[in-house]
């Protein structure tokens, strides 16, 4: 052979196999242009090689392994003296402390539970101002007075530790050189395991003892609506002396390829898609929502959930969500606190357990423009200790009276807070979200359902301000003994309202995906407890002056319904009738996430946050500082990939694109006659020009956009910082991104730099 011919063969076998590799990636339902860029290439290359993983098979029933790595009661009785496990129970049921003998006790049953689970390490595990769960870890060594090494845990550590403090958000209360910060063990969460370390949930205080983390005021929000609830519940039951806040959270979710994801660096810096034209096809058809799920996502989810199953994590629903590659989780309700921490650790784990199935997941509540964002909807009630769901129908005229307490309560709850409420959700990332076509409007009202909603306005006209007579006190009864026959799926869902009520619960839709459940929690439950001890003190003086209780209660609560109506709303939150008609009803509705923010310090606000005793005033400025710096730097840090990425990706892309066609222009003009030239170049010159205008319109916004940024960056108080970034810098990113689309779509495929919305969206 010669050697031309061996040059041929090893050509042709060159070509042969490229396309072999090609049929491959077609039979992996892949989208693929033959001609891409060398970046988007390699990384649909390595997408080729993801398959799903086998899931590690546990042995026996979920029932035995179920809770394996929580240090639960069935792990505290095997490994601590009964003495121990009481003093526990006792101080979960108390809200009290344990003294430093039952501390050491609790220590060493713990690290000898950690120890038979191979575990080498412990960590404080808290949950600081930031977007995560923060977590040191130390190992069991010590030394002896002789320097053998030695295994140890003592109850002092486990009761508290010494983290630094200063480098994280603190809105002012600390300065860098004040470094030193307190972990505390928070009994009512039980302590985990988590690959090899033990973890022990904690708050997390300044030196001075102000709070720096969601749980400190968490527990507070959740001890004051315990005391005002029952505080009402009392009037119709002695025996109820607890209440308990119950919180149902469900997490959408994307998830992307990790291959794909690392070649998208605005998905790397920021969570989101900066630039992205839409798919032809993206959620059009509904055909992902509730529909099967794809393999290599299944094989993750499964592994999330044995590895919930084992940290005590009740997931329980799993399915495909509206927009391409989006998906959910949810748990069975339980203990808002509890439920809180395992909302936090369940994100963790799918961080982790993502990139082992070749995934990034997306927490970021609008990662792709044009399709649906993800939300954390928390499905929220009460309970009290005998049993009784305060937010669920009774099963006799005083039970419904009951039911009717506390839901109209929670209406006038709302009325009250809405700028507070808001508050609660806003950020840079849920901005983005509230008032598409997936998420309920930044206008806060409550759905209620026809049924119930109808048996209020029955209720506000029948009684009478003055005493009532037998026949309306019957007649009042017979009507609330009836809500039993009103069955839980008689209440319709209201997708488009922020507040829902859902038959036993009311479900917060407005609650970003990225967020701590905490921050609305603490809200909602600090303002109903603030809500229920008003309404509280109203019947007791009606009642010292001599009125009946049920009359008491039904003229307060007819008073209630009628002035807190305008926040009901039945109907569709998206249209824009509905915003015309909530400003008639004088509903607030604040776009501006600093404006927002800062609601947190009008005097209603205030008068519960500080009332009740949730924050002091240094601690509740100093989170309205937190969130208004969290917003400058995630705005801050998208304008500046953004501006990276034109001028170092999107330009020079169009401007190798805009050679092409040059070049191709001064060819057709030496082949063709002039006439011909003008008629088949006319096209191609106007493309040209577009290209080269759109061009100088991205530098010169992205230098208008810089120096907008260094404007606000001088400004002296955060505060003002954060008005002129959403004022001055925001703006420039839909600006930037609309140009940048339109070139996506004229450029030729081969020459685009990033992967597009049709491969990240339906690569799976």
């Amino acid at each position: 052979m010669s050697i031309c011919d061996y040059d041929y063969a090893k050509t042709a076998l060159w070509i042969l196999g490229y396309c072999v590799f090609l049929l491959f990636l077609q039979s992996e339902n892949l989208i693929i242009d033959i001609g891409m860029s060398k970046f988007r290439f390699m990384a649909l290359q390595e997408l080729a090689e993801h398959r799903p993983l086998e899931v590690e098979k546990t042995a026996g029933e979920m029932a035995d392994y179920y809770g394996c790595h929580v240090f639960n009661r069935k792990n505290m009785l095997r490994y601590l003296p009964l003495s121990a496990v009481e003093a526990i129970d006792s101080a979960i049921e108390n809200s009290g402390s344990i003294s430093q003998e039952e501390a050491e006790l609790i220590a060493n049953g713990m690290r000898a539970w950690a120890k038979d689970n191979s575990v080498t390490h412990y960590t404080h595990w808290f949950q600081p101002l930031t977007d995560g769960t923060a977590e040191k870890h130390d190992s069991f060594i010590e030394f002896s007075k002789d320097g053998v090494p030695i295994e140890r845990f003592s109850g002092k550590v486990l009761v508290q530790q010494e983290p630094d403090a200063s480098s994280f958000p603190n809105g002012g209360l600390r300065n860098t050189f004040e470094a030193r910060g307190y972990t505390a063990w928070n009994i009512s969460s039980p302590a985990f395991i988590v690959e090899d370390t033990l973890c022990i949930p904690t708050i997390f205080i300044s030196y001075t003892g102000e709070a720096l983390d969601y749980k400190t005021p968490l527990l507070k929000a959740l001890s004051a609506v315990d005391r005002a609830a029952t505080r009402v519940c009392r009037f119709f039951d002695k025996n109820v002396n607890r209440v308990t806040a119950q919180l149902g959270w469900e997490q959408e979710y994307f998830l992307v390829d990790n291959a794909l994801f690392r070649a998208r660096p605005d998905l790397c810096l920021t969570g989101r898609t900066l630039m992205g034209h839409s798919s032809a096809k993206d959620q059009q058809l509904d055909d992902h929502y509730f529909g099967s799920i794809p393999s290599r996502v299944t094989a993750f989810m499964k592994e999330l959930e044995v590895e919930c199953h084992k940290l005590g994590v009740p997931i329980k629903t799993r399915h495909n969500e509206v927009a391409p590659n989006q998906f959910e989780i949810a748990p069975i309700y339980e203990e808002c606190n509890l439920a809180n921490d395992h909302n936090q650790l369940v994100m963790d784990l799918m961080k982790r357990i993502a990139l082992r199935h070749n995934f990034n997941v997306l927490f970021h509540e609008k990662p792709f423009q044009s399709v649906n964002g993800s939300g954390k909807h928390n499905n929220w009630s009460l309970t009290t200790n005998t049993g009784v769901n305060l937010f669920a129908p009774g099963k006799n005229p005083m039970g419904n009276m009951l039911f009717l307490t506390f839901v109209i309560n929670v209406m006038m709850m709302v009325y009250r807070n809405q700028d507070l409420i808001r508050a609660s959700i806003m950020s840079a990332t849920n901005n983005r979200r509230l008032g598409a076509n997936e998420a309920p409007p930044a206008i806060l009202s409550v759905f209620l359902g026809s049924s119930l909603a109808n048996m209020l306005e029955k209720l506000e006209k029948e009684v009478s301000n003055s005493k009532m007579t037998p026949e309306e006190k019957t007649a009042l009864k017979l009507g609330i003994g009836r809500i039993p026959e009103i069955l839980i799926d008689n209440t319709d869902r209201n997708r488009t309202s922020p507040f829902a009520f859902t038959g036993n619960r009311f479900e917060f839709r407005a609650a970003g995906s990225s967020a701590n459940c905490a921050a609305s929690m603490i809200v909602i439950n600090a303002a109903m407890a603030r809500q229920l001890n008003s309404f509280a003190m109203v019947i007791e003086e009606m009642m010292s002056q001599g009125m009946n209780r049920d009359e008491a209660v039904f003229k307060e609560l007819k008073r209630m319904i009628k002035e807190s109506k305008g926040i009901c709303f039945e109907g569709d939150g998206y249209s824009k009738q509905w915003e015309e008609e909530a400003e008639r009803r004088k509903l607030t509705n604040i776009n501006s996430v600093p404006e927002s923010l800062l609601k947190y310090e009008d005097n209603e606000a205030k008068d519960v946050l500080l009332g009740e005793k949730i924050f002091t005033p240094a601690e509740l400025s100093s989170r309205v500082d937190v969130e208004m710096e969290k917003y400058v730097k995630k705005i801050q840090i998208e304008s500046r990939v953004l501006g990276d990425l034109t001028i170092n990706h999107v330009i020079p892309a169009a401007v190798r694109y805009e050679n092409i066609l040059l070049d191709n222009v001064m060819k057709m003009k030496s082949v063709f006659s002039e006439s011909e030239y003008e008629r088949l170049s006319c096209k191609r010159r106007e493309l040209i020009i577009e290209i080269q205008e759109r061009i100088d319109a991205l530098k010169e916004l992205v230098q208008e956009m810089t120096e907008e940024r260094k404007y606000s960056n001088h400004l002296h108080s955060i505060r003002e910082k954060a008005l002129a970034y959403s004022e001055r810098v925001d703006c420039y990113l839909d600006k930037i991104r609309e140009h940048i689309d339109t070139l996506e779509m004229n450029i030729d495929n081969e020459i685009w730099p990033l992967p597009k919305y049709r491969e990240l969206l339906f690569t799976r």
